[in-house]
């Protein structure tokens, strides 16, 4: 030991546990070595303890580590994902990685590692709805027509109602957010009414004509028609995308529409209201105005929605449509042949 304490040509390591022997030799408790030799408690324990076992063999070499874990088989990871995709477990609707972890007899963090290499997300889930409207390819032409390549002297204007917006108002006020708090609102509320929203979407700058009214009947759409009239250039021919809602079709607009020949309405096709660009500005007004409001009244909810049209038209944003008609039937087809596999 002592040859070794002060030997120059044998490893550093072995030379501190060699003085670390010595001075517990001599009488020197563990920690007054630590502080000696410059370690840890802990490691003074650990080598007097090898000493003892193994005697000078125990300081030269250090025990042997159980090495990394060897990872998982490629049978066993490609039976988690042919689980994941065409299985569930028994007391729920889809897999979550505790469950598959137990399921396998692997950890989670396995399961997580898999789930993320392989592009899995069960907890995940997207809607659709592929439509049945037998004119489909036409409607779907004429819409995209308009968006990619609008008529001269003309406006497209996307038009749509979002009917039934509630005026709710929160049972107690909720508290700010500040640091370390998001801010917080009670779960229930109480109802003060409802509106609905006309609203015209132009494609070319991005502006908005809003409008609420109590009702949402054929009466109402025309007021609506009449407004558009009043706020874009009479000289220009105005097309209008809508929906295939019934006040849309109603033979007193359809009369109307015939003593103001500048209108021309293109219907979607059935169950396509993402084809209508209004609804993404509708997306907008939900989330940045009206999920998190609080209204004691109808015209307080009103007043909102205004004021939120009248600050998005002093700086418009336009919506671009991107996808052509060949894009969206490749999709759509893909969409169909999957679904007939399944079914």
């Amino acid at each position: 030991m002592q040859a070794w304490a002060r030997a120059r040509s044998q490893p550093l390591r072995v030379i501190q546990r060699a003085k670390i022997i010595l001075l517990a030799a001599a009488g020197v408790e563990s920690q007054q070595i630590a502080r000696q030799v410059g370690t840890s408690r802990p490691s003074v324990q650990l080598w007097r303890e090898r000493f003892v076992a193994l005697r000078t063999a125990g300081l030269e070499k250090d025990a042997p580590r159980p090495g990394r874990i060897p990872p998982i088989s490629d049978a066993k990871r490609a039976t988690i994902v042919e689980a994941t995709l065409h299985s569930q477990p028994p007391n729920a609707t889809h897999w979550s990685t505790r469950s598959m972890a137990e399921a396998q007899g692997v950890s989670e963090a396995t399961v997580r590692r898999i789930w993320k290499q392989h592009g899995l997300r069960p907890h995940h889930v997207s809607t659709f709805k592929v439509s049945r409207d037998p004119h489909f390819v036409e409607k779907l032409t004429d819409v995209v027509g308009l968006y990619l390549n609008p008529p001269d002297k003309a406006l497209v204007q996307c038009v749509d109602e979002k009917s039934q917006i509630q005026a709710l108002d929160r049972t107690q006020p909720g508290l700010p957010m500040k640091p370390g708090r998001c801010g917080t609102m009670t779960h229930d509320y109480k109802r003060h009414g409802t509106t609905t929203l006309f609203a015209a979407l132009s494609t070319l700058d991005g502006a908005v004509i809003g409008d609420c009214m109590p009702q949402h009947r054929h009466q109402e759409f025309i007021r609506f028609l009449k407004l558009i009239d009043q706020q874009t250039p009479s000289e220009m021919d105005l097309h209008l995308i809508v929906d295939n809602y019934a006040t849309h079709k109603h033979p007193d607009v359809e009369r109307w529409l015939g003593r103001h020949s500048r209108f021309h309405l293109h219907f979607t096709p059935t169950s396509c209201s993402w084809l209508n660009l209004v609804e993404r500005w509708f997306g907008n007004l939900i989330r940045q105005r009206l999920r998190r409001g609080s209204f004691h009244n109808v015209r307080e909810l009103t007043g909102a929605i205004q004021s939120y049209i009248s600050g998005h038209n002093q700086n418009p944003r336009i919506f671009v449509w991107s996808a052509s008609v060949e894009r969206i039937l490749a999709k759509v087809a893909k969409c169909k042949e999957a679904l007939d596999a399944l079914h």
